[in-house]
């Protein structure tokens, strides 16, 4: 007999090599029904794995992270059988599950059109009808390679032989009549995958290596609900039209030119958002006691030597050679942020010490992995250092969270914190260590605020609190993060004098709220559709002439917004007022005022709302009060 412990630490006693599934099937036939995979002792593995010895075992359903993944590992291997079913001399790559859903590669002489899909999926649907179980087995490296080859499997045979020196069996799963090299886990069978959607198909290099074969890559995803699928494609085509570089295109806010890839030019209408977004910035942190600072964009190889990066992230830097010296351009504004501080000797009593950086910051990226705003060569990184001592941390780390939730709840954006662990390359004293991660922990508790653990997944100098974001979609982005760092302090030697006069090691917080300037507006940019709030607006009021009579009308009613520091155009154009509304709508401008002959005679303007349609005629003073107001208060639509 074995005792296992369950959910809310039940322990039950079963029979020595139960299986997994079975333990599920007791527990209830919902459970079993919903069972993707399982984890013991914290280990995920699949529900036919028999169980030998006391332990603890969850039950994971697609509600949970690895149950999805598992599901939609599967789901790949359902596309892979298809296509082997639909185009036998196809040869087979990798098909892994990935955020969202899964990817499988192919080398075939067929192009994957979009009819092609069409076939394909359907064929997957009459195996998903099959149930077909998917069953492990291990072979012998010589064995497994020599049943690729056999099978025409050149990919899979490169793959085996990787790991043919360790002197490890190579595990497969079998469904049906195809093989597929694989260390799970999966489903059960292939009934479970209920409902999916192949949903496009690009070029892909075997293994990301732009000399090797280009071959097709198929993504879809898959779900275990026919209406999460369609919730789910319904949100992707809803992010299709906020898509930010179509957007940023169409509102004038930035571009990306082939003379430059992965960085950005902003146009004017992008340049007013940016400088808008970066003044409240400023306006917050000067609130919160930051004082700011701007440190050199290039510095000499000494500095990232001292720092690590030279030796850990070189191959994402650019570097030059000034008078027979290396030096780098920065990756990062920490060390700049140290030098800072090593500038003149600090007291107890000067700490904590809140330092904000707006520094530009460039990292090499793969052309292939470049996008838009979400990812660049060059992002201006809203960095912020805080020098601290040791109990005076989880205050600090309150007073960011603080900050944090002001500056989200301004855009509408929610969020969940995430508590990554110490790494198992970790630098420092495991003591240290679990002081720090205690302290995060306790600061969010403290604040009513809910966490999850991402074990081991810690910055190798310190744990920390990673924030990701909601939007109106319900997409989440991670943009906010709070690090403790107890290495850098040390190896730039940084000090304080503390009460007893003796000189001591301050601890340090890294945090970003925005995360990156430019991946934030294309954050926002997809979370407002463009329908940015009034404050925020590139343009806040369009005035229109409705007659040629009335445009010099239209030019002193914007003269006298402009003055109050509202962001106006005007337009003049010998066009019908409908046309110029719709128009304006399109450029989703907060406020439209139309005058003619009768808003002048009256000294009234007649105002239209980007979302509340026709309000009436008011004086200009009151639409200047009700737009001031909006924007002091930074209301949301």
């Amino acid at each position: 007999m074995v005792n296992i412990e369950l959910k809310g630490g039940v322990v039950k006693e079963f029979d020595d090599g139960i299986t997994a599934m079975e333990v599920a099937k007791s527990l209830g036939m919902g459970l079993y029904k919903a069972a993707c995979v399982c984890r013991i002792d914290g280990e995920v593995k699949d529900l036919r794995t028999q169980i030998n010895k006391d332990c603890k075992l969850e039950i994971l359903t697609f509600d949970d992270d690895d149950g999805k993944r598992a599901l939609r590992h599967t789901a790949s291997h359902v596309l892979a059988q298809a296509v082997k079913r639909l185009y036998p001399e196809a040869k087979l790559a990798i098909g892994p599950a990935i955020d969202n859903g899964f990817y499988y590669d192919f080398d075939v002489d067929v192009p994957f059109t979009p009819e092609v899909l069409e076939k394909i999926e359907a064929e997957m649907k009459k195996i998903v009808k099959e149930a077909l179980p998917l069953e492990r087995y291990e072979l012998d490296p010589d064995e497994a390679i020599a049943m690729m080859e056999k099978k025409g499997e050149p990919y899979k045979v490169e793959l085996i032989k990787e790991h043919a020196g360790k002197g490890e069996k190579i595990s497969f799963f079998r469904q049906g009549e195809f093989d597929e090299l694989c260390a799970g886990p999966h489903v059960p069978d292939t009934s479970r995958v209920k409902a999916f959607k192949l949903t496009s198909c690009t070029g892909a290099y075997w293994r990301g290596d732009s000399d090797n074969k280009m071959l097709q890559r198929i993504y879809g995803t898959a779900f275990t609900k026919k209406e999460d699928l369609d919730n789910y494609l319904h949100m992707l085509e809803e992010a299709k039209k906020r898509d930010h570089r179509k957007l940023g295109k169409e509102l004038g806010l930035f571009t990306i030119m082939d003379e430059g890839p992965g960085f950005p030019f902003f146009l004017p209408n992008g340049m007013v958002l940016r400088n808008t977004l970066i003044d409240y910035w400023r306006e917050v942190h000067k609130r919160y006691g930051y004082v700011e600072i701007s440190t050199p964009m290039m510095l000499n190889r000494s500095l990232w030597e001292r720092s690590g990066h030279w030796d850990h992230y070189k191959e994402n830097m650019y570097t030059t050679v000034i008078d027979d010296t290396d030096f780098a351009i920065k990756p990062m504004n920490c060390p700049g942020g140290m030098l800072v501080y090593k500038l003149q000797p600090h007291s107890y009593r000067d700490l904590p010490l809140r330092m904000g950086e707006l520094g530009l910051v460039h990292r090499h990226e793969l052309s292939g992995a470049l996008h838009g705003l979400f990812r660049v060569r060059c992002f201006t990184q809203d960095d912020a250092h805080i020098f601290m001592t040791w109990d005076q941390m989880k205050d600090e780390i309150k007073g960011v969270v603080r900050l944090f939730d002001e500056v989200y709840s301004v855009f509408g954006l929610t969020y969940q914190i995430e508590v990554s662990t110490m790494p198992e390359d970790h630098m420092g004293d495991e003591k240290d260590w679990n002081f720090a991660t205690e302290t995060l922990k306790a600061a969010v508790t403290e604040m009513g605020k809910d966490f999850v653990i991402n074990e081991g997944d810690g910055a190798f100098y310190g744990p920390k609190l990673d924030f990701h974001l909601s939007d109106s979609l319900g997409r989440t982005w991670q943009c906010g993060t709070i690090q403790l760092d107890m290495q850098l302090p040390e190896r730039f030697e940084l000090e304080y004098t503390g009460a007893d006069g003796e000189k001591h090691r301050p601890v340090m917080i890294h945090r970003v709220v925005l995360g990156s300037i430019e991946r934030f507006i294309g954050v926002i940019t997809e979370h407002f559709a463009g329908a940015f709030p009034t404050w925020l607006a590139p343009v806040q009021v369009k005035v229109m002439a409705m007659t040629d009579r009335t445009r010099d009308a239209v030019c002193d009613i914007a003269a006298k917004l402009e003055a109050q520091g509202i962001r106006v155009e005007t337009d003049l154009r010998n066009e019908k007022i409908g046309f110029k509304i719709r128009e304006a709508q399109m450029q989703k401008i907060p406020y439209m005022l139309i005058v003619g002959d009768k808003e002048v005679e009256n000294g009234v303007v007649a105002v239209r709302a980007r979302k509340g349609g026709d309000l009436g005629t008011m004086t200009l003073d009151a639409f200047e009060q009700k737009i001031n107001e909006e924007v002091a208060s930074k209301t949301l639509d």
